[in-house]
């Protein structure tokens, strides 16, 4: 697993520049509007979304799994837990066939799983 932090941007194509130097790798996908960088130093999953809500504020934070167990696992705690998540969705999102659960924070921020 690692953690997943998307932000919105104002301009991609510089974002995608000025990202691809400051974390030494080049981004894992492209697309128009969206790209994503799968970085080992830190393990982070860096999303970009451009368009969609003011340039430099977050998207959504997440966590990435690498089965979709591991999200219903994720489901299930966050539930027993007491908090309220969205539950399991199987979708396509960001440009992949994904399954993930949503859980809203109290200050309104989006957590992808």
């Amino acid at each position: 697993m690692r953690l997943q932090l998307a932000i919105n941007v104002s301009d991609l194509d510089a974002a995608i520049d000025f990202y691809s130097k400051m974390f030494a790798t080049e981004p894992a996908k492209v697309r128009e509007g969206y790209a994503n960088f799968a970085i080992d130093e830190p393990p982070l999953k860096f999303v970009l979304f451009a368009g969609d809500g003011n340039g430099g504020t977050i998207n959504h934070l997440g966590v990435e799994t690498e089965s979709a167990a591991e999200v219903q696992t994720a489901d299930k705690r966050l539930r027993s837990s007491g908090l309220q998540p969205s539950g399991i969705t199987d979708t396509m999102c960001c440009y992949a066939d994904k399954t993930e659960t949503w859980v809203t924070a109290p200050d309104g921020l989006q957590w992808e799983w």
